[in-house]
């Protein structure tokens, strides 16, 4: 009996890392190798905890970048350029095809209009000032840049987390149909957010008199998150993928604003 279970346990890891896996896979363009099975059930769950990972590469960019002697608003565009690398675009990709939906007044053909793959006017300015904001935010923000980077792209998935599991999906296929049938209350959502409770009160243990900066990071991520994904679902009766990766963008670059009064 000992041994069936520590075999079942270890069959019970090797499936939570292949989910892992599929997670980066899915998420982001670093190449995970076929042979090491990545699994793509369930992967939505992990949306957080990838953010986190993605916003610790960006960290440490930012660090070597700083270490160089490039000066602030030069590496911050550097870092912008990176996570969209990382990312492979792809939820930038959807925060354009949002906004060239969005554009139309028609709810029913919005959704037409957001399957074009061409980028419209309303799109590509959509994308210009997401961009402006993010690189505004990082070169004003001067304390704890991988902390708040890490942040960001933690409550930006979150969000999508939320969106998922609270609002329906709007078409009968697509690449984030499969989110929503595997998608699990309350838990996929309270771990996400316990998690990120604990990266926001870091700076507490980093110095005194940083509570304002971990509460904003808390109630400012949270609140964010969540008004992201109820806005587009308000404009369009759910989500679609696009509308996922556009809660992951927009809440990213709005919290980068949010907390850069405190940290400028």
């Amino acid at each position: 009996m000992k041994h069936l279970g520590v075999r079942g346990l270890l069959q019970r890891g090797r499936l939570v890392w292949c989910s892992f896996l599929g997670a980066i896979t899915f998420y982001t363009s670093i190449p995970i190798p076929e042979i090491w099975g990545a699994e793509f059930r369930r992967i939505a769950r992990w949306a957080p905890l990838v953010g986190l990972f993605i916003g610790g590469i960006l960290g440490l960019a930012d660090a070597g970048l700083e270490q160089l002697g490039v000066p602030t608003l030069t590496r911050s565009v550097g870092i912008v350029g990176i996570w969209i690398a990382i990312t492979g675009g792809l939820h930038l990709d959807g925060v354009m095809d949002t906004a060239d939906g969005l554009a139309v007044g028609n709810r029913e053909q919005r959704l037409q209009v957001m399957t074009d793959s061409a980028t419209g006017a309303f799109g590509a300015m959509a994308g210009m000032v997401l961009l402006l904001l993010k690189v505004a935010a990082l070169t004003d923000i001067q304390d704890y840049r991988w902390l708040v980077l890490m942040s960001a792209a933690g409550w930006g998935r979150w969000g999508q987390v939320v969106a998922i599991a609270v609002y329906p999906y709007l078409k009968p296929t697509g690449k984030g149909a499969f989110h929503k049938e595997s998608i699990r209350l309350p838990q996929d959502i309270l771990g996400g957010w316990i998690l990120l409770l604990g990266i926001s009160g870091l700076p507490l243990l980093l110095a005194r008199g940083n509570e304002s900066i971990a509460l904003l990071m808390v109630m400012g991520g949270s609140a964010i998150a969540i008004l992201t994904g109820a806005w587009f679902n308000r404009k369009l009766g759910g989500h679609t993928g696009d509308t996922y990766g556009a809660v992951v963008e927009w809440t990213e670059a709005l919290f980068l604003c949010l907390i850069t009064p405190l940290l400028a």
